[in-house]
This record gives C-alpha cells, sequence and structure tokens, in this order.
C-alpha cells in the first residue's frame, strides 16, 4: 500500500519538482538530481508527507532547501552579475529569464518562482518557504521587479513558457 501510495505521488509530483528545481539553478541534469533527491526525502519521511495539509508543498519544500544548498555549494563566482551583464555588447542574446532568475537573491528567486511559473497562492508560497505570507509579497514584489528592470523590453515577467 505504501508502496503504491508513493508510486503516485511519484507519477504526479515528479516533473513538477524536476521544473521547479530547473528553475531554481537552471541547470536541468542538477534539476533530476535534485527532484531525485527530493523524492527520496519524500519516501524517507513517507509518514510526515502524507500526514502533511498538502503533500505536493512538502515535496516543492524539499526542492526548495536542495536548491539553496545547491546554489550555496556552487559558489558565486558562476553567477553573472548585473554588472557583467550590462558590459555584454549582446545583451539581447544573453538576457532570458532563466540568466535572469539566477541573479535574484534565492528568497526572491523561490517566491518569484513559485508565484508566477507556479501559480502558487501566497499562503501555499509561505508554507513552502516557512515564512510569513507578508515576506512572500515582499520577495515577489521585489524580485519581479528585479527582474523587470532586468529583462527590460526583451522578455516580460510573464514569459515563463520561455524559462521552461
Amino acid at each position: 500500500m505504501r508502496d503504491e501510495a508513493f508510486r503516485a505521488y511519484f507519477e504526479r509530483h515528479h516533473a513538477s519538482l524536476s521544473r521547479l528545481a530547473y528553475l531554481m539553478t537552471g541547470e536541468s541534469s542538477v534539476a533530476d538530481d535534485l527532484a531525485a533527491d527530493a523524492l527520496t526525502e519524500v519516501w524517507r519521511h513517507w509518514d510526515r508527507v502524507t500526514a502533511a495539509d498538502d503533500p505536493a508543498a512538502y515535496g516543492h519544500g524539499i526542492v526548495m532547501n536542495l536548491a539553496r544548498n545547491w546554489v550555496r555549494r556552487r559558489g558565486r563566482e558562476r553567477l553573472l552579475s548585473f554588472e557583467a551583464l550590462r558590459r555584454d555588447t549582446d545583451v539581447p542574446a544573453v538576457l532570458d529569464v532563466r540568466g535572469a532568475l539566477r541573479r535574484l537573491p534565492h528568497r526572491r528567486r523561490a517566491c518569484v518562482v513559485l508565484r508566477y511559473a507556479f501559480d502558487l497562492p501566497e499562503r501555499e508560497v509561505a508554507a513552502i518557504l516557512g515564512i510569513s505570507v507578508g515576506a512572500v509579497k515582499s520577495a515577489t514584489s521585489r524580485g519581479a521587479k528585479q527582474l523587470a528592470g532586468m529583462l527590460g523590453d526583451h522578455v516580460g515577467i510573464d514569459g515563463w513558457e520561455a524559462a521552461r
């Protein structure tokens, strides 16, 4: 019974977990690894997952933590800074939603991705990230404004299809 329930959870949420990890890291191979690691943690804590108000949110929270840890380990030297981007002569070729997302601080990126790409309500984002609804509103607003500043006329905040 437990195996069947987990298999159903896996089939229902694997793609979403992988997509979330991709949007948070910008690396498809890393996203697959993080989704697999998250599902391993879901399996290990299956009783907690099934007892949670929203089992999918529990898995999203695990992915968010794993992605944050990956970004920290990776180090800032690989992240493009806004200053380096402004000096680039071919801005339209390198400026896209994924690249801009990678330049946002983790909490802003998480809020923007969960709100806009996953269309989750603020309350659910707050639960996933373990922060207040007010913090979600603030981080989402600041992140969207920062993205808009980086993206300019090239790609709007609604251009999530390009980021997927």
